[in-house]
Parts: C-alpha cells; structure tokens; sequence
C-alpha cells in the first residue's frame, strides 16, 4: 500500500459522485518521483524519456443542440512532465463532459489540451476518433519468450535475475505475463511488454522470470515500467534500450507507458486484448 500522502488522498477505493456536467477539478495529479525520491534518485537524472499513452473509449458531449456525441480519444502525456494523472480522476473527468455542450470538436480538443496539460505539468496531445472510424489490431513487434521454461521464484520485482554477456545483438523481445497491482485497491493490471535493445546478449529465461516477478507488485503503470527500464539498464548495460508496455483498460482507460533511450515516438497499436 502507498505511503504518500497525495495517493491516499486520491480517488482510487473510494465512493465518488457522478457528475456529468464538465469539472476540470475532478483531475487529480500525482507526482511523478514519489518512488525515485524514496531512493534517494533525481528522476530527472535518469537515461529515459518516452511518453504515456491513454487511450479512452468512453468519450461523449453534446453538441450545440443537445445532441450527443460519441466517441473515442487518444490522450499523449509526455514522460518529462512533472505528475501522472490519477486513472478514476481521468475517468471522472471525461464523464463530466457527458451533459455538456459545445459547438466543436476542436473545442473540445482545445479544452482537454488545456486541462491535462496543466494537471500534467506538461503539454498533452489529444486526439479524437470515432466509433464508425475503423480499428486496426497490432501486435508489439519481435520475439515472444513467453513459451520458454523457466521455474519461477519471486513474485516481487527480483532484477538479480536479470543478466546479458557476450557480443552486441540488436532483437526486441515480448511477453505478455506482465502482472502488477493497483498500488491503492489491490486490483490486478495486466499488461503486453515489448523490450527493444542493443547491447550484449540478454538471457532470455531470466528476463521473463523478471516480468514475471511483478506479478504481486503493487505500482501504477507508468513507474513499473520506469523500473523494468532501469534495472534492464543497470543488470544488462545496453547501448540502447525501449520498454514498451501495453496495459488492458480498466474503466474504458488503457494506458500504455514508453521509455527508451532514444528520441522515439512509439505507435499506438490497438492489441487484441485491448
């Protein structure tokens, strides 16, 4: 369970009141270095940058007449930015638009921009699209280690179990066994992981017996996926090296973390269980 304060003060196990009119109060950010500042590490010291990105499928307002619109939005909040947005808050949020009407899209665009981006502490994208639009399902690219034996014996984050050696290979490689917990309400998040790297050879075995090792891991998204990237970077010692997670939405909210080395704009493929 968190001990910060600002996360026991968040939404998350706890009743909340629908409110359909628009609130931008309702966004509830949560600082993103909480965990690093427990260890002692300047987050912005570390050899990542990437992005988070949200997508939702249960997005509707009224338009000028009264007349709702449906529809679905991809929501880019940079990995710079100084807070992570709370997921019931971002849900209760978009639900307030439900009752409200506006004359366009675009100002609706115009008004989330403006929201996340400030809840945030830096500039969010938002995109929106449309059910009649047609959805493409990908996958994450590279090798599936998922069917290798391995005998497991942490369900807690173990990088010990992590190493690479000999010459320098360039391969992405996937799982999709990655489990964590909600850090608040025990719920389970599960997730596709797609590891990108260049460097010595990683051992395989070990690193699915690291993804695994989540599995009783309580964290939200976005910092289990900072850490798959540091103890990755500090075991292995890649050149280079992307974490790419993709999580299964909850509450019409899926979000989907990138950290890399590299200066990369990840693409935001729909998976088959997303």
């Amino acid at each position: 369970m968190p001990e910060h304060e600002s996360v026991l003060h968040s939404p998350l196990g706890k009743g909340t009141v629908y409110v359909n009119r628009y609130d931008p109060e309702l966004l509830y950010p949560i600082e993103r270095d909480i965990n690093w500042k427990r260890q002692g590490v300047e987050r912005t010291s570390l050899p990542f940058r990437g992005v988070d990105i949200w997508n939702a499928y249960e997005v509707s307002w009224l338009n000028a007449k009264g007349k709702p619109v449906v529809a679905l939005a991809e929501f880019r909040l940079p990995a710079n930015s100084t807070h992570i947005i709370e997921s019931k808050s971002f849900k209760l949020y978009l639900n307030s638009f439900n009752l409200t009407r506006f004359g366009s899209e675009a100002e609706v665009v115009k008004l989330m921009q403006q929201d996340l981006s400030k809840a945030a502490g830096g500039e969010v994208e938002v995109y929106i699209t449309y059910p009649q639009d047609r959805a493409v399902i990908g996958q994450l690219e590279g090798r599936c280690i998922d069917d290798l034996d391995v005998e497991i014996e942490h369900y807690e984050p173990a990088p010990q179990v992590l190493s690479a050696s000999g010459g320098a290979v360039s391969e992405s490689l996937v799982s999709h066994l990655l489990k964590s917990n909600c850090p608040v309400t025990g719920q389970p998040d599960w997730a596709s992981v797609q590891v990108s790297y260049q460097g010595p050879k990683i051992d395989e075995r070990g690193l699915l017996a690291y993804l695994i090792s989540y599995r009783e891991h309580g964290d939200f998204h976005e910092q289990c996926v900072e850490t798959i990237f540091m103890d990755i970077w500090n075991q292995c010692r890649p050149q280079k090296l992307s974490v790419y997670a993709r999580y299964v939405r909850r509450g019409g909210l899926d979000i989907n973390p990138f950290r890399s080395s590299l200066n990369e704009r990840p693409d935001n493929m729909r998976l088959s269980r997303q």
